[in-house]
């Protein structure tokens, strides 16, 4: 063998230690990445319980006002008040 094959192999198993390195790091950051995930899911799985029925708004029975809580909710407001000052100016 000749000295600049021999320098060639040198470079090349460098080469491909370097390589396997890099792939381990990218390996080990993707399974730290995977385990925050698995732990933020844990902690939510957890906290379930706590957390308000977010879909609740799409039931049927709390889609729509009832008659009854629109004309509380008019009364109560600064709309009906005014209505209410300004009626008898129309007549």
């Amino acid at each position: 063998m000749s000295t600049k094959s021999r320098l060639e192999l040198i470079k090349e198993a460098a080469r491909k230690y370097k390589e396997e390195q890099e792939f381990q790091q990218a390996v080990a950051t993707v399974d730290a990445r995977r385990k925050a995930a698995k732990k933020l899911t844990k902690s939510v799985k957890k906290a379930a319980h706590q957390a308000p029925g977010h879909t609740d708004c799409f039931k049927d029975e709390n889609r729509y006002w009832s008659s009854e809580e629109t004309r509380d909710y008019i009364q109560g407001s600064s709309y009906f008040e005014n209505y209410q000052a300004m009626k008898n100016d129309w007549d």
